[in-house]
Parts: C-alpha cells; structure tokens; sequence
C-alpha cells in the first residue's frame, strides 16, 4: 500500500494566495475545506502556504505527502447520518521556519499573496518581548508575522496596495483586534520605523472571527480500517463533524480575497461578531457545563448519553430553549436553528465527547458560560432561570467530590479546588448557609451571586438539599417531570 502522493491523486497547481499560520488538526479539517470548496466551485483560485509556528509539528509529515491528507466528516444533519470523504488537495508549500527562515520571508515579497490565516491556539496571540533579533526566525506568532510585514513593505517600499487580509481564528474575544494591538507593540519594542509602522495599521486589514466545528483529529482506532477502505497510506488523516460555523467581521478587502460565504457554507460576514460569540458559549459551551454535573451524577459519562437519556435530555433542551435563546440578540428563527444544531452534534454517534472532559476547569466555566445567561435573564424575565440555578446546586454537589462509593477526580486551579473542599468540611446540616456560601465566593464569580435576585439562595438551597439527601437521579427526574 503506497502513501499518499501526487502518483496517486493529480494536483492542480495553484498560486499561493494563502499563508496559514498552523498545520493542526482544525484548520486542516475547517479551514482548508473551506478553500477547497471555494476552488472547486471557481470562487477563488488560490493555494496555501502552511508555516508551521513551533519548532516541533508535522509539515515535515505533509510535505510526504505532496500536502494532500484525508477528511473524514461524520456526523447528524437535519436528521440524517452523514458520512463523507475526500481528499484536500490545497496546500501548495509546507514551511518550517525555524529551518527555512528566509524561504518564509520570500513570501512578503510575493505578488500573488493576499490573505494571512491563524489558528495557533488561544496563547499564540501574545506579546513576547524577547522577540527583537529579526534576523532569525522569531519564536511567537505576531514575531513571525511582524518579520514577515517588514519583509514585505521593505520589498514594494511602503506600497499600499500590497497590504494583506489578515484572518486570525485563535478563540480569543476580538481576535483582529487583538493581533492587531500585539503587532503595534512589539513594532513599539523594537523600535521600527513609524512609516513601517503605519503601513502596518493601515495598508493590512484585520478581521476577528469565530469559528465553531468539533474536530476529534486522527481517527487512531479507525486507521487499519480507513487504508483498507482508500487503498493507501495517509498519516496525516483528519475527522471532523458535519457541523461547521464560521462569522467573520465584515471587511471589504477580505470578503473581496475570500468570498467564503459564496458556495452555500454556513460562513457569515457580519457587522459584529458578538452576538454570534454570545450564541456559541451560551449555548453550546453553556448547556455543556450546565449539563456535566446533572449527568454525570446520574451515572452518566458522555454528551451523547446525557441528551439520549429521556430525562437529561429534555432538562438540557429546556435548558438552552427556555433560558438561554431568550437572552441573545439574534433571530427567533436563527436561535432555534443553532439550538436544534447543537442538540443535533451532541447526539453525533461518532464521536465520544466524555463529561469529565468538559468538568475541567468547571468553576471558571461556570462563571464565562453560565453566568451571564444567569444575570441577563434575570435582566430580562425579571425572574430566576430554574435550569441554570438547578445546574448551579449541582456543581456544588459535584464538588463535594464523590458518585456513589466513587471519587471524583475534580481537575480544577488548585486555590477552587481547596476552597470547595472547604465548604464541603464546614457544612453541618444548613442547605441555606452552603448555598449562600456558594454563591457569594466573589473570587471566583466577581460577584456575591446573593444579591442578584431575593429567591436566589432559598432556591439553589432546596436544589442542593434534594440532590444530596435523595441522590441526583431522583432529583432532576423530580425536576423534569415534577
């Protein structure tokens, strides 16, 4: 059996219009998919330059394979299981620029480049202030970057026409602009010319974006089964659900260099992507953590478990259609489709998306998922959302740290985790006492969660003292069913 190459599968030759920061699973499997169905249905015709932004990583692996690899997607659409497969033929040139640095900046002086693409994971967009020797490869993102603007503008002497779409999908709020502002101070750092400098801010035009597909990666149990299926060798194979979401804050120069919402995907130019973000973590990332707790002391382990048990299921779709779609700014008929999307992809049975994943880290999330849902509704309703404060009871009872005869291996900052345990070892039989204890840990919700409605704590009190005294199942059934 041959590995995957240019023998096995023709590859147009395209121009390089694209350079993507990052070769990992999710821009291989969201990204470059996109371009692929752009190219294939003439929108653009552009190939991609793949820069592989830490010393260790897999062009290497890519440029075995001519740059071609395997998408496999899979997943629940509209009802129906989906499965598809195809092989992506963009990437033109695999770059290592810790190896290859000047090829790298050869591409500032490029006519045909147009867009600058990222995904270097949410701690790639920072500042490091050592970066100040551009005649070697710079160890963060925005270094390499700001090399590679220098290069370009030092090549068309300041010309600004030559200024690039700059699209980064790191998942942080108002990513362009963050780019942005870390370009502009390690230019600060460094000391480089104003006129630079202006081109910089002006002649390049950054975009923020959100991005939402889940995207397992190597299908390691599957892989013997794949080759038989293709009838080659593929290391670089990635998997990807069905579902994929992409907003973009509308920018003329972009929507011009990547009409990406032109072939009928689910990608949207818009004029804020705020109430899209809102929609994501409100609800997808939302009902996942108002959904760990409730589940797994059921006995449950998996997302896919939780929402096709009859009771869990109907607690988590209320959850997001009763509570969270009334305090976004969408559509009513844009909110329902995203709600019924998401219910769709956790009920996805080919991917195996375990709870005490998503419980790492809960105390924060309950403060950047759930939180704001728990006080704009408030806001709004002028009432208490019972799912949400359910789910609240239900993290404090969670971290009391046991399922049954079980431990619980709570994952969490050390400081929550002591703080928890406290609470636990101080509580003597007062349901109110803990859950007005709970909610008013300001070092961890900003806020003495007390104070924002009168019935608050007797309500997260009564949850609390069902699920504790009568075990979680027989709770959220009372709960559900009454």
């Amino acid at each position: 059996m041959e590995l995957i190459s240019k023998k096995l599968f023709a590859k147009p030759e395209r121009p390089i219009r694209i350079m993507q920061f990052g070769e990992g699973n999710f821009l291989r499997a969201f990204i470059e998919w996109i371009i692929q169905d752009l190219n294939d249905k003439g929108a653009i015709n552009s190939a991609v330059a793949v820069v592989q932004p830490m010393p260790f990583g897999r062009v290497k692996e890519l440029e075995e394979q001519d740059g071609l690899y395997t998408l496999r997607l899979e997943g629940i659409d509209k009802g129906k299981t989906v499965k598809s497969s195809r092989v992506i033929d963009v990437i033109g040139d695999c770059i290592n620029p810790f190896t290859e640095y000047e090829h790298f900046l050869s591409y500032g002086k490029s006519e045909d480049l147009q867009v600058i693409i990222s995904n270097t994971t949410e701690a790639g967009i920072a500042v490091d202030p050592t970066d100040t020797d551009f005649t070697q490869c710079p160890k963060s993102y925005p270094g390499k970057l700001l090399a590679l603007l220098k290069a370009r503008y030092d090549h068309f002497k300041g010309d600004m026409d030559k200024g690039l779409a700059i699209i980064p999908c790191e998942l942080i709020d108002n990513n362009g602009d963050e780019l942005y502002r870390c370009l502009t101070e390690l230019a600060e750092i460094n000391n480089m010319d104003e006129k630079f400098v202006k081109w910089m801010q002006t002649a390049n035009h950054f975009t923020s974006t959100l991005v939402d597909r889940i995207v397992p990666g190597y299908p390691r149990n599957e892989i013997e089964e794949i080759r038989k299926e293709t009838g080659y060798i593929d290391n670089n194979v990635v998997k990807g659900e069905i579902f994929h979401l992409w907003v973009l804050k509308k920018e003329p120069v972009v929507q011009k260099y990547l009409p990406a919402d032109s072939t009928g995907l689910n990608v949207i130019f818009a004029d804020s992507i705020k109430p899209y973000k809102q929609r994501k973590v409100k609800i997808l990332n939302g009902s996942h953590t108002a959904m760990v707790p409730v589940a797994y002391l059921c006995g449950i382990d998996t997302v896919g478990e939780a929402v096709n048990d009859p009771v869990i299921g109907k607690y988590v779709h209320d959850f997001i259609f009763d509570e969270v779609n009334p305090t976004i700014d969408l559509p009513r008929d844009q909110m329902t489709d995203f709600a019924n999307s998401v219910i769709e992809r956790y009920k996805n049975p080919f991917i195996r998306h375990e709870l005490m994943s998503i419980a790492l880290n809960s105390t924060t999330k309950f403060r950047t998922r759930l939180l704001p849902t728990l006080e704009d509704y408030i806001r709004i309703k002028k009432a208490l959302p019972q799912h949400l404060l359910f789910s609240f009871a239900a993290i404090v009872e969670f971290h009391k740290g046991v399922r049954g005869s079980e431990k619980i291996a709570l994952k969490d900052d050390p400081q929550y985790l002591e703080h928890w345990a406290k609470l636990w070892a101080d509580f003597d039989g007062d349901y109110v006492k803990l859950a007005a204890a709970a909610l008013s840990w300001t070092e961890a919700w900003e806020v003495d969660m007390n104070t924002l409605h009168p019935d608050i704590t007797a309500t997260v009190a009564r949850y609390l003292e069902d699920m504790d005294k009568n075990g979680m199942k027989a709770a959220v059934d009372r709960f559900v069913n009454g």
